[in-house]
Formats: C-alpha cells, structure tokens, sequence
C-alpha cells in the first residue's frame, strides 16, 4: 500500500467527484440532481450528515469546480490550495474509529456539511501525497478522447487510463494497428 487506507480511498472520492463534472465525465453532468448526489453518497461510503437538498448539491459542485483547478496545478500553488481548504473548514485533525473503519483521520465534525467534510477529506489526502513526493500521480486519462481524472496507485506508477475502459480500447486499438502493419 502506497498510502494509508483512508488517503486512497478520499484520493479514490475525490477522483470519482471529478469526473462527474460535465467537462471531465465524457457524458455530460453526471451528478445532476439530489438523487444523484444521494447515490455518490451512499457509492463512496460517505458517513455523517447529508442534508439532501439543492443548498447541498450546490455546495458539492462548487467543491467539484474547486478540485478541476486542483488537478492541474503544480506543487507550491497545490499546496497554498489544500492549506486554504484546510483553513476555511477550521480542520482539527482527530483520530476517529467507526463502522467498518479502523482508526483513522477526520478534521471536521460529524454534522458539518458534506461539502466541507468532503473537501476536508481531499486536502488531508493531499497533504500526504505532497509529503510523499507523489504529486505525479495526480492526472488525466492518456487516451486522446477522454478528460477523466485518476489517481495512479499502482507500485511502479504505470497507470495512465482511468476506469472507463481507456486501457481496454487503446489496447485494442494498439493490437489491431500491429496486425495491419503486418
């Protein structure tokens, strides 16, 4: 394991909101709706307050506008970004143990809005990836039609495609190139 558990799984959260954002999914606005959200909510393992409103879903696309920018900044604005969120939520990091979690990190209370926990939860993982010096593994897909961010976890930092089956189809497209050259 690169991380701790909780830091991939937030980095994993975090990835999953983005590319629900309209610019980024392929398929337009992929968290369009109350419903949406409630679903993504329940998808990722979220705990702890969800008001399930408009106020709510808004607070949450803000946060998702607020990440795109996240990803494609270097090192020391990256830094000066996750400090501000911190600060903003007032963070005070607590060890934590509940549900199925072990021991863990959380630096917002259990009923603060979803977006400032989520937003907590990102910039606490980001905190380790720049400690860690693994800023790189922050990207977008590699494949020329496709905008979706990922988080490369693997232990040689070979991931390029995200979840959508990128990979799959430039590997086709790769294997049936060779053949034709043949």
């Amino acid at each position: 394991m690169l991380f701790t558990h909780d830091t991939e799984v937030a980095l994993a959260s975090a990835v999953g909101l983005l590319n629900t954002h309209p610019d980024w999914s392929g398929d337009g606005e992929s968290l369009p709706d109350v419903a949406a959200l409630d679903a993504f909510y329940a998808e990722w393992g979220w705990t702890g307050r969800h008001d399930r409103d408009e106020a709510e879903l808004r607070g949450v696309h803000e946060l998702r506008t607020r990440l795109v920018r996240l990803w494609e900044l270097d090192e020391v604005e990256l830094v000066s970004e996750t400090n501000a969120m911190l600060s903003e939520a007032q963070a005070v990091p607590q060890l934590v143990r509940h549900d199925e979690w072990d021991w863990h990190l959380h630096a917002t209370t259990h009923d603060a809005p979803l977006a400032t926990r989520m937003a907590v939860e990102v910039a606490m993982a980001l905190v380790d990836v720049v400690r860690a010096g693994e800023l790189q593994r922050l990207s977008r897909c590699a494949a020329e039609d496709c905008e979706a961010a990922l988080v490369d976890l693997s232990k040689n930092r070979s991931r390029r495609y995200c979840d959508g089956g990128c990979g799959n189809r430039a590997n086709v497209a790769a294997y049936r190139a060779r053949q034709s050259a043949q």
